[in-house]
């Protein structure tokens, strides 16, 4: 026997609306300017719909940032470790540049650097690290990484430098640079 879901299901509609909502939001007035209420105006349910399934701004930016990274990022595996990791970062450059996902991204971390209730969501419900993960463990599995690898550390490497560089405005995405990075990454990591 299974057991009745408690309260008013959530209706899909309503849910691609509100994060449509907080996207375009995003885009046109950034982050500080958007409330709850302008959101769910925006998405046009009512606010007591916004604040059943969300808590905060952060956490409905978040579920749409997640939600298109995960395809956004998801890159087919490489004939080796170069062309797999090189593939995957030139697609971590674009998420963070190009894609709304990518800007709704950068913009909760800006506010995780001094909103705590912010920076845990973003630790929890981290929007890189499993696609990096992903990419790195076919590497380790055709033994192109060693095996001892921490894995959290090897994300970490991995994404970090890219991070800083758009974060800097850094503009040079060219493949050839892209390419030049995960060698480098490459001898670091294998010389451990």
């Amino acid at each position: 026997m299974t057991t009745p879901a408690l309260g008013r299901p959530r209706s899909e509609t309503a849910r691609r609306a509100i994060l449509n909502a907080v996207d375009d939001m995003l885009v046109e007035e950034g982050y500080a300017a958007m409330t709850m209420k302008g959101i769910a105006a925006r998405a046009g349910v009512g606010k007591q719909t916004v604040y059943r399934w969300w808590s905060s701004k952060a956490e409905i930016l978040l579920e749409a940032s997640a939600e298109d990274a995960a395809a956004e990022l998801a890159t087919r595996p490489g004939a080796d470790a170069v062309a797999d990791l090189t593939a995957y970062v030139e697609a971590v450059v674009r998420f963070l540049t190009d894609s709304h996902a990518g800007l709704a991204y950068r913009a909760l971390l800006g506010e995780a650097q001094h909103d705590p209730a912010v920076a845990e969501l973003v630790r929890r419900a981290d929007v890189l690290g499993p696609s990096a993960r992903a990419v790195i463990d076919r590497a380790t599995g055709r033994g192109d990484l060693p095996a001892r690898l921490d894995p959290a550390d090897a994300v970490a490497e991995l994404i970090g430098p890219i991070l800083y560089r758009v974060l800097t405005g850094d503009g040079d995405r060219s493949p050839a640079r892209s390419r030049r990075y995960v060698q480098r990454y490459l001898n670091r990591v294998a010389d451990r």
